[in-house]
Formats: structure tokens, sequence, C-alpha cells
């Protein structure tokens, strides 16, 4: 089977509803919080990836019971600090960011060493950043230089910490969270702005927390060592993935697409701040509240006249995972685009703004760039029709989709490679370009 796809034709105009797949890190938070309830839990529309795979695989190896149907997952579980672990167990986290940073925290009271690896886009990513909190808890890390292979030892005297968590990421705030589920006594943390799944869920759970939320940072609280009783969850579809088709509509002609059943959670609709700013005029319809999520399907039309953007940086951490997608419509907007402090792209799959600022250029977009800003002189009238190859991006999922999407839209004759890159986060991706009438080989 060939690794790579051929795109020569621009999509034709399409007025469709689509479900996009669910959410992925809603999946790998129900899975690791399922794991450590007593009790049995179900989620329903559990997101079917190799992140969300490799998670369910781990828990296994953990000693925890997994029954999958075509209608629902169900784990079973043992309670906090409750693992069955062997000696010599190793995790590989493929490339799951998202699951390998929690994970540690999950295991902080591991009774036996357990080694994790990951693929060699992931086993380049930083993790000083949860490392060093988690030492402050008293748990024994061994890493190389920070990076995958990490072995984590847990320690039965745990103790609470206080954690600044100044990156905006929800992976790193997520990880002390759940090493705080089986320590002692007050964990406290003070976060800048990010996604909130892990905190939802703790209040959907009943756990023991407090949130006191101002402008600039969260101030969060957490009880530990209190269990909690297995619960069911029904799993929104991912604004991430939407994004895609978010995008594909705006850059068509005479195109119109409802997305239905997407966590529009606030900490994850910069897209949509941004885009709307640009002139996208993208509605929420049907909207409702779901354990704490904001749930809605997206309505979206194609925009003949997009316009640049001066990016405020506090959409940033709102709109971290679909800035690809964001520079690309911004190529075909009037006037020069400039998005700024953006260095956490560079923490992502693969430097995505490296990658981003190559691809644009490729397609004949003035870019200027540094290692953490961009600015991107957009052109209406964009419109391609030279060949095009995109390979060695580290088989990065986002890059693989943009490009599509930067076929199907702008023209050109494209091979792109790595298309399995999807099956991390949106299997089903390339199927549903194809029921929109894409043309994909």
């Amino acid at each position: 089977m060939s690794s790579s796809v051929l795109i020569k034709n621009k999509i034709k105009s399409f007025n469709k509803k689509i479900f996009v797949s669910a959410d992925k890190s809603l999946s790998i938070r129900w899975a690791l919080l399922a794991a450590q309830a007593t009790g049995k839990s179900r989620a329903y529309n559990l997101l079917e990836s190799e992140d969300v795979n490799v998670a369910l695989k781990a828990l296994k190896k953990l000693g925890i019971k997994i029954n999958k149907t075509k209608k629902f997952c169900e784990i079973n579980g043992r309670g906090l600090n409750s693992f069955l672990i062997k000696k010599n167990t190793t995790i590989n986290a493929g490339n799951s960011g998202t699951f390998s940073r929690i994970i540690l925290g999950v295991l902080a009271k591991s009774d036996k060493t357990v080694k994790l690896i990951g693929d060699k886009s992931l086993s380049r990513r930083d993790f000083s950043r949860v490392i060093d909190p988690l030492r402050l808890f008293g748990i024994n890390i061994k890493s190389n230089k920070n990076k995958l292979p990490i072995e984590i030892l847990g320690s039965k005297f745990l103790r609470p910490i206080n954690y600044f968590e100044n990156k905006r990421s929800a992976q790193c705030k997520s990880c002390v969270m759940f090493a705080a589920l089986n320590t002692p006594g007050i964990t406290k943390i003070k976060a800048k702005k990010s996604r909130d799944h892990t905190e939802n869920f703790f209040k959907t759970l009943k756990l023991p927390i407090k949130i006191k939320k101002e402008k600039k940072f969260d101030f969060i609280e957490i009880i530990g060592q209190k269990n909690y009783k297995g619960f069911n969850y029904n799993i929104p579809s991912d604004i991430s993935s939407s994004a895609f088709f978010i995008a594909l509509t705006l850059l068509s002609e005479d195109s119109k697409i409802l997305i239905k059943n997407v966590n529009i959670n606030k900490s994850r609709t910069g897209i949509i701040d941004i885009l709307n700013k640009m002139n996208a005029k993208i509605k929420f319809k049907n909207k409702k509240i779901y354990k704490g999520e904001k749930i809605a399907d997206i309505f979206v039309r194609s925009c003949r006249n997009l316009k640049s953007i001066n990016c405020p940086s506090e959409l940033n951490s709102r709109a971290i995972d679909e800035f690809l997608i964001i520079f690309l419509v911004a190529s075909k907007a009037k006037g020069v685009s400039y998005f700024r402090n953006l260095s956490e792209l560079n923490q992502k799959e693969s430097p995505r703004l490296k990658v981003a600022t190559k691809i644009l250029r490729m397609m004949g977009v003035k870019i200027i760039s540094t290692n953490k800003d961009i600015k991107i002189y957009g052109n209406p009238n964009l419109n391609l029709n030279k060949s095009y190859v995109i390979k060695n991006f580290m088989k990065d999922h986002r890059v693989f989709m943009m490009s599509c999407i930067a076929a199907l839209s702008l023209g050109g004759k494209w091979k792109i490679y790595d298309k399995d890159s999807i099956k991390t986060s949106f299997p089903k991706f390339l199927s549903l370009i194809k029921s929109l009438g894409g043309k994909i080989n």
C-alpha cells in the first residue's frame, strides 16, 4: 500500500452535514480517569485512533480490564493507586504527547519502575516541563536528558506541592493534577490559561477541587486520596479535527458545511475567534452543556473577502493545535497577518512553525518568520498550478491534513507522504474528504 496520496484537482462546491471524529483530549482523559475509578465506566463514541489505543494498551499492561464493543468502551477501574504493575514494565506512548505526559502523573504512586518510550517524533520532545514538578512530589524519575526513554518509580510518601504552570500547557497542568489525586493534603496550582478538560472531569466526578479564575491565571486546589465511582461519558466531536473542514469550506467556492456535535469549550475555540476576526462569520448552532463541556453544531460558508489579522497573543493557547490551518487561511487573506509568541508550536509532533514556513514558501507565499513569530503576506488571488511534494515532516498528522486542504482548495498537483500519520488522531479524515467530493488517489 502506498504511503502517499496524490491530489490533482480542486474540490467542487459542496453543501453537507458531517460528523468528525471524537475529541482526542477527552478520550484519553476519560480512559485515565476511568482506570482509577472504583467500578465500571463506559465511554460512547470513544475516538478510534492510535493515540487513544496506546493509552488503552498501556492501561491493560497496568492490570486494568478493558472491554471494547462497537457501541462503547468499558473500563473496570480498581480505584486510586491500585495498578497491578509487573517487573520490567515498558509502556510505548507512540506519538501521543497528551498520554505520555499525563501518564507520568498517573503513576505517581507506582510501586515498581515503569519505563516510558515513544516514537522518533515523541522522543525528541521536552519532558522537563513534567519531570520537574513530579520530582517535587517526591517521585523518582530518570530520563535521557529530559527526553524519552523515561523511567518512573512512584513514592509511598508523596507530598503536596505549589506549582506554577507558566507555559500554557494543559498537558503539564493535567499531569500535576493527576499526581495530586494520589497525594495527601492540598496541591496548589497557579496556571496560565489553557484547556480545562481535566478540571471539568474533576468537577463532574465531584472530586475535591477548587478553581478560581482570574484574567491571566487559574488558581486550582486539589485535595488528594479521594476515591470516586465509575462513570459514563458520551464523547463529542473534536474541534481540532473540525478545523480542517472549516478551512476547506472557507477557501472553497460556493460551499457550506454543518459540523455536528462539536466540543466548543472556550479553551479550544481560539480558531473560531481568529477566523471570525478575518471575516469568516462562523456560527454555533444548537448549543448545549454536557458535563461541563460546551457542545454545538458549527456552521461555515465560503468566504471570498478574507482579511488579514494582527493576532492577539492571548488567543495562542486556545488555538495552539490549529495554527497550521490558520496560516493557510491567512495565505489567502487580503493584507499582512502577524502571529507572535508561538515558540510552543515547535514543541509539537514536528517543529510546526518551521514546517509551515517551508510549505507556504513552496506555495509562493511571502513569509517572514523566526523561531516564535511569523508574518504572512496574504494573496486573495492565490491559485496554485505547479507540482508540490510534501515529505520529511516527522509524520505529523496535522501537517499531512493541512497539505491536503491546501491542495483541495488552492489547486496544483500534490504528492503528500506519510498518510498513515492521520491514524494518531483522525483515521477517517480521507474518507470524510471523499464524502464531500474530494478526489484523492
